[in-house]
């Protein structure tokens, strides 16, 4: 796993000249595939309704990309166990995220840059053979998280305040600054989905905050897991006498 790592990372930011393509809108899961391309990825999360970019130059994943835009354009998205994720082909999580691709650059050094939308959750039920390139392929199920289809109902309803407070003290402590009139404007779903997707967490932390089942779950549990960092960091910048 750790070659896969290093050749199909994910992309500082979304292609600017990309091609667009059409995004797509889901209903029901009926209308989702039942089987994916799986794009197994140490710390790549992505959640519905947000944009994952990603830099693709392994020549399996090529020909996975090459397979989803000839057909429904759907890539399951889901990280190795971590004890695994050094592995050539690791095991891996039970839960992923389904994501289209909604945006496709190919370079002049035969990589490609994606951007992927993330549309619903899914249980991974069972491996199924390689796909035509070597690619790894699943049957799932999308039914326990059919509700990631529409926005989340406990938007307005977060810790928001309590939210903010942790990464402005995470922020301080390592010197960086943000954009906080941005932070301020941005949704509640999207606030907490982008800060999960872009968090210093280990891949047990973030396939945790992948499968909380509510965006309120989700964000106590950030919270939690930015406190427990900022305690470490103090404890380590603590002086042994």
């Amino acid at each position: 796993m750790k070659d896969e790592i290093q050749v199909s990372e994910q992309a500082d930011q979304s292609p600017a000249t990309a091609e667009p393509l059409d995004p797509g809108h889901y209903e029901t899961t009926a209308q989702l595939p039942a089987s994916l391309p799986l794009f197994p990825l140490p710390g790549a999360l992505v959640f519905a309704r947000e944009v994952l970019p990603l830099n693709i130059f392994e020549p399996r994943y090529l020909a996975m990309v090459d397979e989803v835009l000839a057909h429904n354009r759907v890539i399951g998205i889901i990280q190795p166990l971590e004890s695994d994720a050094e592995t050539d082909e690791p095991q891996l999580q039970s839960v992923g995220c389904a994501a289209r691709l909604v945006s496709f650059q190919e370079t002049t050094d035969n990589r490609y840059l994606l951007s992927l939308r993330g549309v619903c959750r899914f249980d991974l039920l069972e491996e199924l053979p390689p796909g035509k390139g070597g690619f790894r392929a699943a049957r799932v199920d999308y039914s326990r998280f059919a509700f990631d289809l529409k926005p989340s109902e406990d938007a307005g309803r977060i810790n928001r305040k309590e939210l903010l407070a942790v990464v402005k003290k995470y922020l301080d402590r390592n010197h960086m600054d943000a954009n906080w009139d941005m932070i301020r404007q941005t949704p509640d779903e999207s606030l907490i989905n982008y800060l999960c997707m872009v968090s210093p967490f280990g891949v047990r932390e973030r396939q945790a905050l992948l499968e909380a089942e509510t965006l309120a779950n989700r964000t106590d549990m950030m919270i939690a897991l930015a406190e427990m960092l900022l305690a470490q960091d103090q404890d380590d910048q603590t002086p042994v006498h």
